[in-house]
């Protein structure tokens, strides 16, 4: 009967077997764990630190070292801030205090609903119309707490 660690260990062995014998192969390899499911399960570091020769705080060290990687399942929506001087002076500051307490979360969380990651980003290129924002890798600019809240309705948040 299958378990639900089968796709991590099946992801985790193709992600070796790929990079077998790479000098410094542990970041192509979570690289590529977390492209298969999305995340780099807590289940994958056993594995990987037996594999590689690596203790278990050295491998999760790496994961949680770099912010590119989640060690849970992404939300459907991510909601990402730009904190970039430019939208800190247009009004940033207030529309992140704002969408913090409208999700319920951090930086770096997902909201209570678990239904959107809100992560911060340091430039979207849109200085001149700041505040601006990136919801699911489109941009938006001259952003206001009530158009943040009309463009997560609109995703049914």
């Amino acid at each position: 009967m299958p378990t639900l660690e089968d796709p991590v260990r099946l992801a985790t062995e193709q992600a070796l077997g790929r990079h077998a014998g790479q000098p410094g192969n542990l970041m192509p390899i979570l690289h590529d764990i977390q492209h298969q499911l999305g995340h780099i399960p807590e289940a994958a570091v056993p594995m990987l630190a037996n594999a590689l020769q690596l203790s278990r705080a050295e491998v999760h060290g790496v994961i949680s070292f770099y912010p590119h990687f989640r060690q849970a399942a992404p939300a459907g929506i991510t909601l990402e801030i730009c904190r970039a001087e430019s939208c800190q002076a247009m009004g940033a500051n207030a529309l992140i205090d704002h969408t913090r307490k409208k999700l319920g979360c951090d930086f770096h969380e997902h909201s209570t609903d678990g239904k959107v990651a809100l992560e911060p980003v340091y430039c979207l290129g849109l200085c001149a119309q700041s505040p601006a924002i990136m919801l699911n890798g489109q941009p938006h600019a001259r952003i206001t707490p009530s158009k943040i809240d009309r463009l997560l309705a609109e995703k049914g948040v």
